[in-house]
């Protein structure tokens, strides 16, 4: 969010007020909980990037129950972003990952497109080859990586 951040204001000359609702580590009924709660004025942009962790902790019947409520919940213009297939990294696990994560970005896409909420394809942007892509834990993104987040979420933003 802060490469694309600085890229709008560097190409609009404008200043931005950008809100990513997500917390590293958090899970999708944390950002339900505790930080849609506390939003502020609405922003000129909020994104939403959530459920990676969820499919580590949450089983599948509440990760989906959680997606769609935080989906009817976010403000209005809220960009989601979907979640990246992971196929050929995290050795076997992110091969085997992938029919699931299909099925959570179709929640995602299905349920944004009856409230016309944009969605940034990471999954189309973040691929192979992986090299150089992730930090030091093997999990989040690195700053190259990010770049391919960056890139999806620039794209998604409307026009105006």
């Amino acid at each position: 969010v802060g490469q694309a951040l600085q890229q709008l204001r560097r190409r609009t000359g404008q200043h931005w007020r950008v809100l990513n609702l997500s917390v590293s580590g958090a899970l999708i009924r944390d950002v339900v909980g505790e930080q849609l709660p506390l939003l502020p004025t609405t922003p000129d942009l909020v994104t939403c990037g959530i459920g990676a962790n969820d499919i580590l902790y949450s089983a599948p019947g509440k990760l989906f129950s959680d997606m769609r409520a935080l989906l009817a919940a976010v403000p209005d213009r809220t960009v989601m972003l979907d979640l990246p297939l992971l196929a050929g990294s995290w050795w076997i696990v992110g091969r085997m990952s992938v029919p699931y994560i299909t099925r959570i970005n179709r929640v995602i896409y299905e349920v944004a497109t009856d409230r016309g909420l944009p969605v940034a394809e990471v999954s189309a942007q973040f691929t192979p080859p992986w090299t150089g892509k992730f930090a030091c834990d093997s999990f989040h993104p690195s700053q190259d990586g990010y770049r391919d987040w960056t890139r999806a979420l620039l794209a998604a933003l409307p026009a105006a």
